[in-house]
């Protein structure tokens, strides 16, 4: 019933469909113009407007109102910081002439034009031009009916809104509510649907509100068609289609760290994010023949095809979805790159901070059989749930609260072998089976491993290996010598965090890469290491304070130029753009510049399979910052075959400089060498 309520719900919010305008009621794609240079705190400050495809001034007077706003108003501090590089980036992709004048408010009787270096001047009523608009609503502003859009895509009639820095579409269902443990199939539900408020996430614990009808996606974006049929392919953006992580157990695309509206807005991107099920709810496999697993994995991929198929009405090129997940996620990205049901589907992929290797990482990209997952999980499942005895073992789950079953002992949270969706126990490096042939952009944080550890609780290193579950060989090895600084406990962790980021992430990561290059398998590779972070709060800081910058007095808040562990999950809030937040504010001067940084290097990425930024689009968005960084910088090299014993890492922090990759000799010793998957 949850979605039908949400479709209900469009009433109550709008009223009627015919009140909200579309670019259809309008006669005219939208841009939304956001000068953006994620420097949150002064975001209110800044301005948006909307731009209108050729008209009479006439008609953009009554298209402005039509959305409720007007002609854009003469601003001069405006005119000459923020609206030039919007203007100019329309030039520079060639949507319009250099010459180019657009309509804005009337000065009395007189009309009055601006050109895109921002001079405003008179001009004859009759013209043709396109025409900018207000765009009222502010930053991260509340849906209304003032500011809602509604968008046609097939049969469906989507509304959602506008805030400063994009149009969203919150919420939208991708599948219809499946039975539990059947796998999804394409919406079929109300075709009116309300698009202004998240849907409920899946069912997890630590989570109110959550629910089992939590198939929803999320959209940002900059530009809406008029008629997606007849949009040129030209002016379609490139989408990002983000998989949160959370250990298949937990995580939404309602996550406000990521929030698209700065993708959308300063990448020139459409940004997607997606719930699917979770836990035991969303991977039990059973020896029944019948019940295989993996319905999480295949709610992405009915994500992703609803995605195929309804992006451009939101202006994105289905031709150009890059899949990007981080640790969960990122599994789920190398999942889908080995599954047959998703080859074709996308045409890059970032998987970040991928699990692969020794202990908790292990599942995570060596996939169980149905048999082990039985043993290992079902079983558990089975005695804890008191369904051990019972003559139908599927009738019974299906009778346990979802809430009591993802939060019993054991769970069911793996990807499995299950002849469908995954024909492999991993994605198939030595080319013995299928793997899309995609651009890739991969890595992992300097010390991933160490949220996956405990603090040890004395100096004793083989106590701390012991509890770090790590191999006692470790111990007076040369190749892992124990650090000699002031506190001897810190001294343990730092060895025991770098194995275990050595076993669980670095090892078999840059395996991927040398075999993805070895075989020619893919279409680029190109391979980071963060060693800058910055950790996600209230959410992720395991061991506080060892993943946090040092607080000095004249750091506050932390100095990231002084030593600390560079902690999984570390890299979102820079890559998304959302710092700071309202309990982590910039620590230092290059906080801001680094994100500004990282999210232009990452939807250059998505645009053009290449994460250099192009220095031609950074002078026509205005992105000085950006490009001042990277002219200061060596370009990021994709891993080849005649680099790959060179230096094919990039080091990501400021300056960003490329590197060997590392640790080779340990993970050799640890049975995890960099030829690993041959």
């Amino acid at each position: 019933m949850a979605v039908l309520g949400i479709a209900l719900a469009y009433l109550g919010f709008i009223g009627s469909a015919h009140s909200v305008p579309s670019p259809t009621s309008v006669g005219s794609e939208l841009t939304l113009l956001y000068n953006n240079d994620l420097d949150r705190p002064n975001a209110p400050q800044h301005k948006s407007a909307l731009l209108l495809s050729t008209r009479s001034d006439a008609n953009a007077k009554a298209a402005c109102a039509q959305l409720g706003e007007t002609l854009l108003p003469i601003n001069t501090t405006f005119f000459t910081t923020d609206l030039p590089p919007t203007l100019e980036y329309q030039v520079f992709q060639g949507a319009v002439p250099p010459t180019q004048e657009f309509w804005v408010a009337s000065k009395g009787i007189t009309c009055q034009v601006v050109d895109a270096q921002g001079r405003v001047s008179a001009s004859s009523c009759l013209r043709e031009l396109p025409a900018l608009c207000s765009q009222s609503a502010g930053f991260q502003a509340a849906p209304e009916t003032a500011t809602s859009l509604t968008v046609h895509s097939q049969d469906l009639i989507i509304t959602g809104f506008r805030d400063q820095l994009s149009f969203k579409f919150l919420g939208i269902p991708y599948a219809d509510q499946p039975a539990r443990w059947t796998y999804s199939t394409p919406y079929t539900g109300p075709t009116t649907i309300n698009a202004t408020q998240f849907g409920p996430s899946c069912v997890q614990t630590g989570t109110s509100g959550t629910s089992e009808e939590c198939l929803f996606l999320n959209i940002w974006t900059p530009f809406i068609p008029e008629n997606a049929a007849t949009t040129p392919k030209s002016k379609l953006k490139a989408v990002i289609f983000w998989i949160h992580g959370g250990a298949f157990t937990s995580g939404s695309g309602a996550d406000p760290t990521f929030d698209g509206g700065n993708f959308a807005s300063r990448g020139d991107v459409v940004l997607i994010t997606i719930n699917y099920r979770l836990s035991t709810l969303g991977f039990l496999a059973l020896d029944d023949g019948v019940t295989n697993g993996n319905f999480g994995l295949a709610d992405q991929i009915q994500a992703l095809e609803w995605v195929q198929q309804h992006v451009s009405a939101f202006g994105g090129d289905a031709e150009r979805i890059t899949i990007y997940g981080q640790s969960a996620g990122a599994a789920s990205v190398r999942a889908l790159m080995a599954s047959p049901k998703a080859i074709g589907k996308f045409a890059a992929a970032i998987p970040s901070s991928n699990l692969a290797g020794d202990n908790y990482a292990t599942t995570y990209s060596l996939y169980y059989t149905i048999p082990q997952e039985v043993s290992v999980a079902v079983e558990p499942i089975l005695r804890e749930t008191g369904c051990d005895n019972a003559t139908d073992t599927l009738a019974c789950l299906k009778a346990v609260d979802g809430n009591t079953l993802v939060n019993l002992p054991d769970v069911a949270r793996y990807l499995v072998v299950d002849g469908t969706f995954l024909t492999s126990n991993g994605l198939p490096l030595n080319g013995s089976g299928p793997i899309a042939n995609v651009h890739t952009l991969m890595g992992f944080m300097r010390d991933d491993g160490a949220a996956f550890i405990g603090y040890p609780t004395s100096d004793n290193v083989t106590a701390g290996l012991l509890g770090a579950f790590l191999p006692l060989t470790v111990e007076n090895n040369s190749l892992f010598p124990v650090p000699t600084g002031p506190n001897a406990t810190l001294d343990v962790f730092n060895l025991t965090a770098r194995v275990t980021t050595d076993i669980e992430f670095r090892c078999l990561d840059q395996a991927t890469a040398i075999s993805a290059v070895k075989h020619n398998l893919l279409k680029s590779v190109w391979f980071y290491e963060f060693n800058r972070s910055y950790q996600t709060s209230p959410g992720f800081d395991p061991n506080f304070p060892v993943c946090d910058a040092p607080v000095d007095a004249e750091h506050p808040f932390g100095d990231p130029s002084k030593e600390y562990f560079k902690c999984h999950s570390g890299d979102l809030y820079y890559t998304f753009g959302n710092l700071p937040t309202a309990t982590l504010p910039y620590r230092d001067a290059d906080d801001l510049p680094f994100m500004q940084l990282t999210l232009d290097t990452w939807a250059s990425f998505a645009r053009t399979f290449n994460p250099n930024p192009d220095p031609a689009f950074l002078k026509a968005r205005g992105l000085s910052g950006t490009a001042a960084l990277i002219a200061k910088q060596s370009l990021w090299e994709p891993v080849t075959g005649a680099n790959v014993n060179a230096k094919p890492l990039r080091v990501l922090q400021l300056p960003s400089f490329m590197d060997v990759f590392s640790e080779g000799a340990q993970c050799e010793f640890m049975s995890l060498p960099l030829d690993f998957f041959g």
